[in-house]
């Protein structure tokens, strides 16, 4: 299979992985080959032991995701289009529950399902010319990959609202302002790549348990959250890595990691 028939290729570049949607004729649009390869992906990466962060892009310079294959879709009767739905909706679940940590690195046309697909990531960087979206109300349908639901997670039930019922676009800087994305960049893959570059400081079963903290506790009575956060924390105890930490600090040097 070569490169341009390969939906999603992903280089392995030790603790960081960066997976990269390959349909830009198509503006990586989520066509079943695409959701597919990235299902696939995100199984591998839950596994891996040595991947810390993985940096999630669209080839071309045209868009990170502009959302569904409408042009598939279309093809589809609607048996086929509720079987794909519950693929996408699995495929972004196992991407938002990964143990590892997910960076989007959002150029061009982030729109509906690339949208969704970008909230299931932990971080966001957006290239300052990106445009971010969900119009599908403007379509007849609504979010249905989780959009609904990840977003006013994030930002607040208000604006997001806001961006649901009037299907508008908005340009890097505002979902900056908004909290959509974390950071702008000038340069996409870079400001990911620094972002990630950040993240592998850190311990493996730190950044797991961190992010099971934050995902599983957010919502729980504060009581209940703190109870999630010191059973998350229970977890690095008895671990190497503390350890490792412990003796790193007191002799002056960086950390050697290994995930125990």
């Amino acid at each position: 299979m070569t490169a341009e028939s390969t939906p999603v290729i992903v280089e392995r570049h030790g603790p960081v992985w960066h997976v990269q949607i390959n349909a830009p004729a198509r503006r990586n649009a989520l066509g079943r080959a695409v959701v597919e390869g990235l299902a696939a992906v995100a199984r591998e990466v839950a596994t891996e032991k040595t991947v810390r962060a993985v940096i999630l892009s669209g080839a071309g310079d045209k868009a990170f995701c502009a959302g569904a294959d409408l042009k598939e879709r279309r093809g589809m009767a609607e048996p086929e289009v509720r079987a794909f739905v519950t693929l996408l909706n699995d495929t972004f679940n196992a991407i938002a529950a990964s143990p590892k940590v997910w960076i989007a690195a959002i150029h061009g046309a982030c729109l509906g399902g690339g949208l969704e697909l970008a909230l299931c990531c932990d971080l966001r960087v957006a290239h300052e010319g990106a445009r971010l979206g969900l119009p599908e109300a403007r379509l007849g349908i609504i979010p249905g990959a989780g959009g609904t639901q990840r977003l006013p997670r994030l930002i607040g039930v208000a604006r997001a609202k806001e961006l649901v019922l009037t299907g508008q676009r908005i340009d890097a800087a505002e979902a900056l302002r908004l909290g959509v994305v974390n950071r702008v960049a000038a340069d996409h893959l870079d400001g990911a790549q620094a972002l990630a570059a950040e993240v592998t400081q850190c311990a493996p079963i730190s950044l797991t348990q961190a992010k099971r903290a934050v995902d599983l506790g957010w919502d729980l009575p504060f009581e209940a959250g703190l109870r999630w956060e010191r059973a998350c924390y229970d977890v690095t105890i008895p671990t190497a890595d503390r350890l490792e930490a412990l003796a790193a600090f007191a002799e002056k040097r960086a950390p050697d990691f290994k995930g125990e």
